[in-house]
């Protein structure tokens, strides 16, 4: 009787992990296909408003610097969304963009020494 129950059991676990595994993959393919429906909406947009140029040299910056290109693709679909673009981007635009999104992600960075007076032997305590 313990064997057809244990085996029973093992059944139960082995079909609830088979769910559960299909379950994962299910979740797994549903958030790879949205994020390629994603990237092919931002770069129907992209295509939409820069040119050719424009859309080489953003590519170019994307294989050197690929935070600041999506920082620039960000402003870009911004800028599409609510109007404020009047056409293609040329290549000198683009540049333009690029010089802002620069200057306002630039990292100033600052050195701090930390000086401590390290105490001899021969250093006497006040």
């Amino acid at each position: 009787m313990e064997d057809e129950d244990l085996n029973a059991i093992r059944r139960q676990r082995m079909s609830e992990l088979q769910a559960q595994h299909g379950e994962n993959s299910n979740n797994q393919q549903q958030g790879e296909e949205a994020k390629q429906r994603d990237t092919d909406m931002r770069n129907s947009i992209l295509a939409q408003v820069l040119d050719q140029s424009a859309r080489a040299r953003l590519n170019n910056l994307a294989l050197v610097k690929p935070e600041k290109a999506k920082a620039v693709e960000n402003y870009l679909i911004q800028m599409a969304r609510f109007g404020k673009l009047g056409g293609k981007i040329s290549e000198s635009g683009l540049i333009e963009i690029l010089e802002k999104v620069s200057q306002e992600t630039d990292k100033k960075t600052t050195v701090k020494f930390n000086r401590q007076k390290v105490m001899d032997s021969d250093d006497e305590e006040d």
